[in-house]
C-alpha cells in the first residue's frame, strides 16, 4: 500500500502539471473519481479475468477484515490525491 500510495502521488502531481489542470475543488475531485473509477474497471475487467475469478469470489475472499479496509482507505485516499498535489 505505501508503493501503491508514492506512485499516485507521483503520478497525480505529474498529471496535473503536465495537463495544466486548474485548482479548483470540483474539477480536482472530478478528476480523482475519474481515475479511481478507470483503475477499478481495469481491475474488475482484466485482473479478475486473469485469475479466473468472478466478482462475487473477489469480494468474498480478497475484500475483507483489516485489509479490506486499508485498501479501501488507499482507494479514497488515491481518488482524493489530486486534492493534495500542489500546483507549482
Amino acid at each position: 500500500m505505501p508503493v501503491m500510495l508514492a506512485v499516485s502521488f507521483l503520478a497525480a502531481r505529474w498529471t496535473m502539471l503536465r495537463l495544466n489542470v486548474p485548482s479548483v475543488l470540483c474539477v480536482r475531485i472530478g478528476m480523482g473519481c475519474s481515475a479511481l473509477v478507470l483503475m477499478l474497471v481495469a481491475e474488475f475487467g482484466l485482473v479478475l479475468r486473469i485469475r479466473g475469478l468472478s466478482i462475487r469470489e473477489y469480494f468474498r475472499h480478497a475484500r475483507r477484515g483489516i485489509r479490506a479496509r486499508g485498501c479501501y482507505a488507499v482507494l479514497f485516499v488515491f481518488a482524493m490525491m489530486p486534492l493534495r498535489v500542489a500546483k507549482k
